[in-house]
């Protein structure tokens, strides 16, 4: 098999590939709008215009920059939030076992990386906390929200996580699949469907 980038998403029980198709930000239920200026409050997996509804996401909705909501927990700090409810898991594939170094991702307007996004502005965290158990805090998750902007703020993930992101020989970790959990939180800036909104992400393997 190639190397292969692919993303997926999904309530904990059900994770699909997003080949094809894409997230959709939105408000109380599939199809609301959100407010200019708020952050959506449900995530669903959908095609290009936001118009077929697919599987529901796990949803982080940004409150702080430390912290988000979620359905099942309420407000909850970045650092206590399980990989398991990740809004987005960003999954790298290899025939032979690899490391992977200088993971940058970001959010652009879906025609140049190197642009932002047009209207919407995006909260992006990454998870690093393969323990079940929302009591536990991560020491490697990220304690803040990043915003993302095409070249202006590029975020970069953790080095070799490894399958599931477990990590077992941190940065050395050489494995044929590695795995980034993000949560993602979207708002508009202006009124309207957002389609000129995508996400990119470009690695090095070794």
């Amino acid at each position: 098999m190639a190397a292969t980038i692919s993303f997926h998403a999904g309530d904990a029980g059900t994770i699909a590939n997003l080949a094809g198709s894409g997230l959709g930000f939105f408000g109380s239920s599939f199809g609301q709008s959100v407010e200019v200026g708020a952050y959506q409050a449900t995530t669903y997996i959908t095609n290009g215009t936001g118009s077929t509804q697919g599987n529901v996401c796990e949803n982080t909705q940004y409150i702080h920059e430390n912290s988000g909501t979620q359905s099942d927990a309420g407000e909850i700090n970045l650092l206590y939030i399980p990989n398991r409810l990740a809004t987005l898991n960003v999954r790298f594939t290899n025939d032979i076992a690899v490391k992977t170094q200088n993971v940058k991702l970001r959010i652009f307007d879906r025609s140049n990386i190197n642009n932002e996004a047009s209207g919407v502005v995006t909260k992006v965290a990454e998870l690093v906390h393969p323990e079940n158990n929302q009591a536990v805090i991560s020491n490697s998750s990220d304690s803040t929200w990043s915003t993302p902007e095409g070249s202006g703020t590029i975020m970069t993930l953790t080095a070799s996580p490894g399958t599931s992101g477990q990590r077992p020989n941190g940065p050395e970790t050489s494995e044929t699949r590695h795995d980034w959990f993000t949560v993602v939180s979207a708002s508009p800036s202006s009124i309207g469907a957002k389609t000129l909104y995508g996400l990119y992400v470009e690695l090095e393997y070794l």
